[in-house]
Formats: structure tokens, sequence, C-alpha cells
């Protein structure tokens, strides 16, 4: 016997969808495949093999679109994307193991959208590893920028114990970025060194021909 489920209604009351048009996933993170998630789940378990090819289609499918983990709630739309007749996927989406099983009506900046709940967890997940990758990233160029900053200030005459002063090397190196984005040269590091004095950021006057 198929069983049937009741398609999404639209209405005002639709929930907003949570992540936004300009995120983008291409050629910076994955989106994981909980395998065991997905073995264990009713839908592998009930639906059929021609309709589970569809189902993970649209799981691969969904990523490329904006805003990314949705797909578009046009049954024209959605049978190009599944290579069948308009008509079938009216057909699908009343069904319970439909291709369309768990997608739903969201909002995404005035527009209706169809977003499923797994997906969407499996996106948040991949935007946030990046963000950790790249802050990563960013830590680390941070550590290279500051500790060749110290070796050219030591090259200059400073102390040790002036270049281990971490304020001081904080105020100079975002007075660096601030004014000198390009090539850092012997004569960037000794501008530097006169704007921290004319500040007064040393803690001591131990700086060359101070």
């Amino acid at each position: 016997m198929t069983h049937l489920r009741l398609a999404p209604v639209s209405g005002p009351d639709l929930p907003a969808y949570p992540i936004g048009a300009d995120e983008r996933l291409d050629g910076h993170s994955f989106v994981k495949w909980n395998s065991a998630r997905w073995l264990s789940s009713r839908t592998y378990k009930l639906m059929a093999w021609d309709m589970q090819g569809m189902a993970r289609a649209l799981f691969d499918l969904c990523q490329t679109e904006s805003p990314v983990g949705t797909l578009p709630d046009d049954d024209a739309e959605l049978a190009v994307m599944l290579r069948a007749d308009a008509r079938r996927v009216a057909e699908w989406r009343a069904l319970e193991f439909g291709p369309l099983r768990g997608w739903y009506r969201v909002t995404c900046g005035g527009v209706i959208r169809l977003a499923h709940r797994v997906v969407t967890e499996q996106v948040q997940d991949a935007i946030e590893r990046r963000a950790l990758a790249r802050l990563s990233e960013d830590q680390r160029a941070t550590a290279m920028r500051l500790d060749r900053l110290r070796k050219a200030l030591l090259k200059q005459g400073l102390s040790r114990d002036v270049v281990a002063d971490d304020l001081l090397i904080d105020r100079m190196d975002a007075w660096l970025q601030a004014n000198h984005r390009t090539r850092r040269t012997e004569a960037v590091y000794r501008s530097a060194i006169l704007h921290a004095q004319a500040q007064k950021w040393f803690a001591r006057s131990d700086w060359p021909g101070g």
C-alpha cells in the first residue's frame, strides 16, 4: 500500500532559513555524509531504491543552490534536476517515502524555498568548520608576521627584552598593518621604531640612537 503525506502549505508562518544567500561552500569546504545515520534511518529502510537515488542526488544538488542547502519550490525546476517530468514531481511530493521526503517550505529573503533539517545541520557544520579553519590560518599568519617583526627589530638594534614586550609588538604591528601593507623593508621597520618612540610605546629608551 502506498503511503501518502500532505505536501507543505505555504503561508505567512513559514520558518526563515538560517543560512544567508551569500554563503557558498564550493571550493572552501565540504558537507559530511553520515553513513551510519543514513543507513539507520526510516528513509533508507523503507524507500525504494530508485527513490533513494533521487533523494541522494537532491542532497548533493542542493549544495550548489542559493541559499546553499535549499531546493527550488518549483516542480518544473525540480523536474530538470531529477531528469523527470514535472507531473511526476508533483506525485512524488505527496509520497511519504518519495525523493522529497523531509523537505519543507522556508522563506529565504522573501522567496519560498525547500529545506531539509538534516541537510541544514550538515551545511551549518561545514560553514562552522570552514570558519574555524580560516581562524586557524589567520592565527598562523599573524604569529609568523609577529615573529618576522621581532627578528627585524633585533636586527635594528633593539634588545631581546624590548622585542619580548607583546603590547609593544602588537602596537607596532597594528601601525604597520595600517600604514605599510606592502613589503616591509629595513626602512619600514626603522620608521615603525621612530613612530613607537614618538608615541612613547617603549618601556625604556634602549632603542637604536636613543
